[in-house]
C-alpha cells in the first residue's frame, strides 16, 4: 500500500516544527530554509499551510529532468533526487506547478520531499497532527484546496 503526507490545515499553528525536523533530518541542521517542506502564512487571515511536494503520479519535475536524476522510491513511491545524476540545472525547479522543489546552494543540487524512506520526520515532529503519513487514498486535496481558498475565520469543520 502506497502512502502519502495528509495535511490539515485547520490543525497547524505554525511553529515550524515541521521545518525544522525536515531541515535536521535530512541536512543535519535546524535550518528552515533547508527545509523540503514550508509553512506557508497567510498573516491577515491568521492561517498556516505547510507544503510540500505532492508526489504527483506523472512527475513533472522526473519527467523534465535532463539527466533522469528523479527516480521512484520503489517502497514509498516518493520521487527521489539521485545527488550523483543532478547536475543542478533547475529545470525541474520550473516544470514542478507547485513550487515544491528546490535549489540547493549549498550542494549545487536540487532538493524535494523523498518521504524519508517512508518514515516522515515532519509527520513525527507534528505537535497537532496538522501533517500525517496516511494510505494515498486518503490524502483530502480537495478538502485542502477549499480550506486554503476560504476567506472567513471560520474553521473548516463550521462550513
Amino acid at each position: 500500500m502506497m502512502r502519502s503526507l495528509f495535511i490539515a490545515p485547520d490543525k497547524c499553528t505554525g511553529c515550524l516544527q515541521c521545518e525544522m525536523a525536515c531541515s535536521f533530518e535530512h541536512e543535519g541542521v535546524f535550518n528552515p530554509a533547508r527545509s523540503r517542506i514550508k509553512v506557508f502564512t497567510f498573516e491577515h487571515e491568521g492561517r498556516f499551510v505547510p507544503y510540500t511536494c505532492t508526489q504527483c503520479d506523472d512527475a513533472w519535475c522526473r519527467n523534465a529532468c535532463p539527466t533522469e536524476a528523479i527516480g521512484i522510491n520503489p517502497l514509498s513511491g516518493a520521487k527521489e533526487v539521485n545527488e550523483g545524476l543532478c547536475v543542478g540545472c533547475k529545470v525541474c525547479t520550473i516544470a514542478c506547478p507547485f513550487g515544491t522543489i528546490n535549489y540547493n546552494s549549498v550542494t549545487g543540487k536540487v532538493m524535494k520531499c523523498d518521504l524519508c524512506g517512508g518514515d516522515p520526520a515532519c509527520a513525527k515532529a507534528c505537535p497537532t497532527q496538522a501533517i500525517t503519513y496516511v494510505d494515498a487514498d486518503w490524502t483530502g486535496y480537495d478538502k485542502m484546496r477549499e480550506w486554503a481558498e476560504r476567506t472567513d475565520t471560520q474553521s473548516a469543520t463550521q462550513a
